[in-house]
């Protein structure tokens, strides 16, 4: 049986996906897919699995995540899922396909929000000074 891992990240949010041989199951938190909530994060989820269907149909998808919030927990589990479809496929095609999608399907996002510092409200605002 051939399995492959591979992780994903986005923000604070860590992914790790095993691909092994199957039928099409796909398990996040071992929560299946299909009743993953909120619905935009499934959505964002099924990316992959939608541009590969008869590939998607083959493999068996469990991703752990944890960190970060529902939205960057979601994009870290897609590029796994991606990144374990393309490995597992070992066809360059697939990954011409979700580079040409979506650059973020394969190569993870890496940026933080910026810390706030000291002198105002955010990271860069600063607060207003009146001189009258």
């Amino acid at each position: 049986m051939k399995v492959v891992l591979t992780i994903g990240r986005r923000k604070a949010a860590l992914a790790r996906a095993r691909v092994k041989d199957g039928k099409g199951h796909v398990f996040v938190n071992r929560c299946a897919l299909k009743v993953y909530e909120p619905e935009l994060a499934r959505l964002k989820i099924f990316e992959p699995l939608t541009l590969v269907p008869e590939l998607a149909r083959r493999v068996d998808i469990d991703v752990n995540v944890e960190g970060g919030g529902f939205m960057g927990q979601a994009d870290a589990v897609r590029t796994a899922i991606a990144r374990g479809l393309i490995k597992w496929s070992g066809d360059p095609k697939v990954r011409e396909l979700f580079k040409q999608h979506d650059w973020t399907l394969i190569k993870s996002d890496v940026r933080f929000k910026e810390p706030k510092k000291p002198g105002g409200p955010g990271a860069r605002a600063k607060y207003q000074k009146s001189y009258r």
